[in-house]
């Protein structure tokens, strides 16, 4: 690591923040609504966006700081099996092929700004609406947090904020400051900030990528060279477990593992409220088809990226946390200058998606607790009103986890959030396909899934925890090792199905179902299709 402060990196990177900020606040003029007091216009940017659009704003949404540092950081700490976020984002796309465009032209039927809403009107039931709504806001906090953590590695690399002596609040005012513009750009224009972000910010990520796949191992003697390094490595035993470190290829051991992580994964990406505002926000049906054949495109850049963990090794990189290993491969193999192009793509790469899972939870809040449960006649207006107050507080409880918390404590409470958020599947996608399933089993699948994830996941220690060490234990009645969310998930669809029976078979009274079987083929050019809103809230954002 390079004393002091690297100033231009450093210049390189505050140029780049100062350009997405001003777009920023100028964003809230991109596309200006009529009325702007609505969450259709703050927090899905008026359901406006085309093929492309959206294609850079759930790039910039899935694609996210956390996964820039993380995953290669995994590869660098344990090798092959770090691999596992590529076949996950490879399965995701044919599965919400079948299931977006039917939630997308639901939504835009009858104005659902969020999942639970879709929850609510399809099963009648505000208890599953809560539920789903709850799990959501948990599952999205520590995932903010992984933004700013991200943001905080690249400006320890850059010796932005001085040594752990430092006084705190100095430390961490460069952090301060980019929350600050951050809330503030958000608070202004809303889900159109991030959108128009996402164009630098994925453009600056693939020249990065393009330059390191290249400039690197060029300067490292090739991948040959690379791939014996990170073997020889790998062998070594790590003192911390009396194990090797890792592997170039996952044992047998660890198969059920890595399969079961990629599919889990894979099944809950969607489910997070981020995945779904992006998604919302599109203009037609026929564009989120589109985007789910042209989204694997980040899936090649992420199987590249995940290299740059091989390449730490072989260049030598010794870091204690290693969510530092690829920043500091940039600044020790990069020229400063595209060093300082590297961190800001990383930098952006965090406020991008922090801003829209701000964003994501706000409207969960607003819409499905403070309007359901605290005033059921709130105008469009004061819905907007709360969500925007509702993001800052995200924001802050997200900034002072960063702050207040190990950097481990907070991957693995992402970690746990990934097992909370699966659980809410068998109420969305289920619920877009049929309607056998009882609201009340449905309730009780999900708390039994919650109730073993999240136990599950707290007996699981590591070398630095005691408890919510990891995401992978025994499977019950198998013996294997595997995620611990997708067989909570499976508990959750056996009680469901199993009490559905019970309950159908006990002429259990059903919710009423808001939605007709057309409306989920419908488009935004078919007669007919428009905002519904049910005669109790009419004048209401429904």
């Amino acid at each position: 690591m390079k004393d002091g402060v690297n100033g231009v990196a450093l210049a390189v990177f505050i140029f780049f923040f100062l350009l997405v900020t001003v777009m920023g606040f100028l964003a809230a003029r991109w596309r200006k609504a009529e009325n702007e007091h609505s969450l259709d216009e703050w927090g899905l940017g008026g359901r406006s966006f085309g093929t492309w659009v959206t294609w850079f704003l759930l790039g910039g949404d899935l694609y996210t700081a956390y996964t820039f540092v993380a995953v290669p950081a995994a590869i660098y700490a344990a090798g092959a099996a770090g691999f596992f976020a590529v076949p996950y984002t490879i399965l995701v796309y044919p599965l919400i092929f079948t299931f977006l465009p039917r939630l997308w032209s639901v939504s835009h039927k009858h104005g659902y700004v969020t999942t639970s809403d879709f929850v609510r009107g399809r099963f009648g039931s505000k208890g599953l609406s809560l539920a789903v709504a709850l799990t959501g806001i948990l599952a999205t906090m520590p995932y903010i947090a992984l933004q700013l953590v991200g943001i905080q590695a690249v400006l320890d690399v850059m010796g932005v904020g001085g040594g752990e002596n430092t006084n705190w609040f100095i430390k961490d005012l460069p952090l301060l400051i980019a929350f600050g513009v951050l809330a503030a750009y958000t608070y202004s224009s809303g889900l159109r900030a991030p959108a128009l972000i996402a164009f630098v910010k994925d453009t600056l990520i693939y020249i990065v990528i393009a330059v390191a796949i290249i400039y690197i191992p060029i300067k490292l003697g090739g991948f040959d060279e690379i791939f014996a390094k990170a073997g020889e490595a790998y062998g070594q035993t790590n003192p911390a477990t009396g194990a090797p470190r890792g592997a170039l290829v996952p044992a047998e051991a660890g198969q059920w593992t890595y399969a079961t992580l990629a599919l889990g994964s894979a099944l809950a990406l969607f489910m997070y409220p981020h995945s779904i505002t992006a998604t919302l926000s599109s203009k037609s049906r026929e564009v989120i088809r589109r985007n789910t054949t042209i989204l694997p495109l980040y899936s090649l850049m992420l199987g590249l990226l995940a290299l740059l963990g091989f390449m730490a090794i072989a260049a030598g990189i010794k870091v204690q946390n290693g969510q530092l290993a690829i920043p500091q491969l940039f600044e020790t193999m990069f020229p400063d200058w595209f060093a300082g192009v590297a961190f800001a793509a990383i930098g952006i790469g965090a406020l991008v998606p922090a801003a829209i899972m701000s964003i994501a939870a706000a409207n969960l809040f607003t819409r499905n607790i403070y309007k359901d449960f605290i005033k059921p006649d709130a105008t469009p207006a004061q819905e907007t009103k709360v969500s925007k107050l509702v993001s800052l507080l995200v924001k802050v409880g997200a900034l002072a986890f960063v702050l207040t918390m190990d950097k481990t404590v907070a991957i693995n409470f992402q970690l746990l959030g990934g097992i909370w958020i699966l659980q809410t599947f068998p109420a969305l996608v289920g619920g877009l396909f049929t309607r056998w399933f009882h609201r009340w089993a449905l309730l009780a699948g999900w708390a039994v899934g919650m109730v073993y994830g999240t136990v599950a996941a707290y007996g699981v220690a590591s070398p630095t925890q005691k408890h919510f060490g990891g995401s992978s234990k025994e499977i019950p009645g198998i013996g294997e090792i595997g995620y611990i969310g997708l067989t909570a998930f499976v508990l959750n669809v056996v009680v469901t199905v199993v009490l559905t029976f019970v309950l159908r078979a006990l002429k259990a009274p059903d919710g009423i179902d808001e939605t007709k079987p057309e409306d989920y083929t419908a488009d935004a050019g078919d007669p007919g299709v428009q905002v519904e809103l049910p005669p109790a809230t009419a004048g209401t954002s429904h």
